[in-house]
């Protein structure tokens, strides 16, 4: 037994020794914690604050307090109204807005206490002006009939850029031995053309892009390091290269238009295409047809980012739609009667779309063009440059007149595009503006 407890009391002694140097470690490990949290309080924890909001790629963070202006200028019905039924296409919006009788509750992402956004409805009998730079239809200013686009600013933007970013761009194709396909060539063709028109009207006509060189001096290599560290299922190269022609274009596009042109109306210049394959060996289809993109239809995947959550509401409150509708109407019916063109129709599982009640060649698509766009913008889609007959109506180039092409008499492609832009646009001005003789 004494040999036993000998023993216990040689390891007690070998334990003490070799923990020492860990316990004098922690003491003043704990004494240092104790220090700090003296000499400088803790600050408090707000649960699920994100330091900043989730955005879109290349997106700032939205000034939330711009969209104040908009205070007490929609009842609540209108809101809710636009909200479900034009600007989005599911239920996300409810996971950060939320509607009462007073007011909407709008989640900015921001840190608190900037969390929430509010907005005020107004009272049938107290709505306030709805404040904007571009004018309305309705808005009373008398031209000469000839002239109905008088005081009327327009901003053309042909699509795309074409010349040597157009195969980057994917907007491209050739077949065999004919003259390549560039879209951006194409609609900046058109816009040329659309211009004196318009200016014939009275109108004041700025063109976005006016050669085939991008807006934005922002380059690929530039977008490289942001497209490595991206989580997105593409090479960095292509990511970096999408990120300047679709994203950084658009942007430089959009502060031109909202911050130097300010134009009533953008038309954003598109020719339509289905799905071609290889480029150097395009498939050819035999079907064309014709629609009109409005802003809206926002998918719950869109609500969600802080900014497109913004540009939404500023939308709504705008009441772009409603312009774009009245002018689209007409400028669709009007296309369609020159060129012949039957409606597209989008499919019905479609989720990136509304459709418009008896309005068979308009549809609501939240594109970043006419969402970053500060006014009603109409973004025209004729035509389809894969189809045996618009690819060959391409060929035929541009030219006075009428030429047979595909077995038919038939106007330059190009000039009978802008021929139906320019008499659109004069049939609806003229209907609301110009003086009605008695």
């Amino acid at each position: 037994m004494r040999e036993k407890s000998s023993n216990t009391r040689r390891r007690m002694r070998l334990f003490s020794k070799r923990q020492l140097p860990i316990l004098l470690l922690a003491f003043f490990l704990l004494v240092s914690v104790a220090l700090i949290f003296l000499r400088s309080p803790p600050r408090p924890l707000v649960p699920n604050t994100p330091v900043r909001p989730i955005l879109s790629m290349l997106a700032a963070p939205p000034d939330w307090n711009a969209l104040n202006i908009y205070q007490d200028t929609i009842t609540r019905a209108e809101f809710e109204q636009l909200l479900t039924t034009v600007f989005t296409t599911g239920d996300a919006w409810k996971t950060c807005i939320t509607i009462n009788h007073d007011e909407a509750h709008i989640q900015t992402g921001n840190p608190s206490p900037e969390d929430i956004f509010t907005l005020r409805f107004a009272e049938l009998d107290s709505i306030k002006p709805i404040p904007r730079h571009w004018k309305t239809s309705f808005e009373p200013q008398t031209a000469a009939r000839k002239r109905p686009l008088t005081g009327i600013k327009i901003a053309i933007d042909p699509g795309h850029i074409g010349g040597a970013w157009a195969k980057m761009e994917e907007r491209w194709f050739v077949v065999g031995d004919e003259k390549p396909v560039l879209e951006g060539n194409m609609t900046l063709q058109v816009a040329k053309l659309l211009k004196p028109r318009l200016e014939a009207l009275g109108a004041s006509v700025t063109l976005v892009r006016d050669r085939l060189e991008p807006v934005t001096p922002i380059r690929p290599d530039a977008l490289l390091s942001l497209a490595q560290d991206s989580t997105a299922n593409e090479s960095p190269q292509k990511l970096a290269e999408r990120l300047f022609y679709r994203t950084a274009e658009i942007r430089a596009r959009a502060d031109f238009v909202n911050y130097v042109i300010k134009p009533d109306l953008v038309l954003c210049l598109h020719f339509n295409a289905e799905g071609w394959g290889n480029p150097n060996s395009p498939m050819l289809i035999n079907r064309t047809h014709l629609h009109l993109l409005l802003n809206g239809a926002y998918t719950d995947d869109e609500v969600i980012l802080a900014d497109q959550r913004f540009n939404l509401l500023e939308k709504l409150l705008q009441r772009t739609h409603e312009e774009e509708v009245l002018v689209g109407a007409t400028v669709s019916k009007t296309f369609a009667e020159i060129s012949g063109l039957p409606p597209y129709v989008y499919p019905p599982a479609s989720k990136s779309v509304r459709s418009i009640a008896e309005q068979p060649y308009l549809w609501v698509r939240n594109l970043l063009a006419n969402r970053l766009y500060n006014c009603p913008v109409i973004f025209m889609e004729p035509y389809v440059m894969n189809s045996t007959l618009d690819h060959a109506r391409i060929q035929a180039g541009d030219y006075e007149g009428l030429r047979e092409v595909a077995g038919k008499m038939r106007p330059s492609i190009f000039r009978e595009y802008a021929d139906a832009v320019a008499e659109g646009l004069k049939r609806h001005y003229d209907r609301f503006r110009t003086p009605k003789v008695k």
